[in-house]
């Protein structure tokens, strides 16, 4: 790799997620291109054309934030009103976003989208997936990708989000399974599906699963949301990647990920807005699962973009440690899109892994206004990010 380097010194603390190297102080990073090209103790660090000196501050890798829905329209504040007065969160107020986002332009789309991206970049996220899954026809679920595709690192098919109002629904996961797969593949990496009460049922949500990985996309899975259900198993039986809410596990389920490649990613924002109960992390982590956070950013029932705020309430609500926490919004996300090293995917071209801080990972790193990550726990909703390198560029 050729081009100019930069160290990033005086780190007071830094959480690297790379086993070897661990939580390093007095450390050192040095940037070339959009790649991190060494990591390790200030009084052994090469030289490098330019420096950045912050101060003793703590650096952790960018959040990855491997769930959201941000290609939207509309707003739904007189259901969270709602909610908070006491009404239940059902999956289908999914279909009043669904309205709004097929009225709207392009354009309005795109600049929704891409004010939650920026949003989310200030905060400290450096990675970033979102799916389609407000549109439910073929022409609404492709411009969705089309648009995500332009501002998102990793772009998920959620054709399988809600059966429209009115639509048969075997007709519909047929469509989903083929007309609207065929056209939506080309800008996906991932499908998603809903299999939830409300939503899609079990022998739905396998079909559909198994019809993306013929396709030859990456497969995730909503499940165990809104109750006990086949979320979890139908996952772990077809190799997702993750399965994201698990707020209601049985025994079964949680053996079930233990035994597998399949993160359960967590989506502590979004049990708090509808005001579910806390997904169980310490069982999941007790037992031996790779636990992920996300924001689930989404109009209806988790409209935030702070992955700090959901560190924080991880730590603060769900038992986990800091560690943990900001592990699972790093490297946690990252496995769950599989761009962990410890993924093939990530491995495929040698490095360019995300969530870590090591030599050959993409140069993302996240710059704390505080001496240490526990800060993020211990001064809840105070906005910490000092510093952001994306990819090699300080956008903060």
């Amino acid at each position: 790799m050729t081009g100019r380097t930069t160290a990033i010194t005086g780190i007071g603390e830094l959480t690297t997620n790379d086993p070897g190297l661990g939580l390093v102080r007095d450390a050192v990073v040095v940037l070339q291109g959009d790649r991190i090209v060494w990591v390790g103790h200030a009084p052994v660090a090469p030289a490098a054309d330019s420096v950045v000196d912050v101060g003793g501050r703590a650096v952790l890798p960018g959040w990855v934030d491997s769930h959201t829905h941000l290609v939207v329209a509309g707003d739904r504040t007189a259901e969270f009103e709602a909610r908070m007065a006491g009404e239940p969160y059902r999956a289908g107020g999914i279909a009043t976003t669904v309205e709004a986002t097929r009225a709207a332009t392009d354009d309005d789309l795109e600049t929704t989208l891409v004010r939650h991206v920026g949003e989310a970049v200030r905060q400290g996220t450096t990675y970033l997936e979102t799916k389609t899954g407000y549109g439910l026809t073929v022409a609404d679920e492709v411009r969705a990708a089309r648009i995500a595709a332009r501002h998102a690192d990793e772009v998920t098919y959620l054709g399988a989000h809600l059966v429209p109002p009115g639509a048969d629904e075997e007709s519909y996961v047929d469509l989903v399974c083929g007309d609207m797969l065929e056209a939506v593949a080309p800008h996906a990496g991932w499908a998603d599906v809903f299999c939830e009460r409300g939503a899609f049922d079990e022998t739905q949500a396998e079909r559909i699963v198994r019809a993306a990985r013929a396709r030859g996309l990456g497969v995730r899975v909503h499940g165990n949301q809104l109750g006990h259900g086949p979320g979890v198993q139908v996952a772990v039986r077809n190799g997702a990647a993750s399965v994201d809410h698990c707020t209601y596990l049985s025994d079964e389920d949680v053996e079930a990920l233990a035994g597998s490649d399949t993160v359960a990613t967590l989506l502590p924002a979004c049990d708090l807005s509808t005001r579910q109960p806390p997904a169980p992390a310490r069982r999941l982590l007790d037992a031996g699962a790779t636990v992920a956070l996300a924001s689930n950013a989404n109009p209806g029932s988790s409209y935030t973009t702070s992955m700090a705020f959901c560190v924080a309430t991880a730590v603060l609500q769900m038992g986990m440690t800091v560690r943990e926490a900001v592990w699972a919004a790093t490297a946690g996300g990252a496995r769950a899109l599989r761009r962990h090293p410890a993924d093939a995917r990530a491995g495929q071209t040698g490095d360019g892994a995300v969530g870590v801080v090591r030599a050959g990972a993409r140069a993302d790193l996240h710059v704390l206004d505080a001496p240490s990550a526990t800060h993020l726990a211990y001064r809840p909703g105070v906005p910490l990010t000092w510093a952001v390198w994306r990819a090699g560029t300080r956008v903060v």
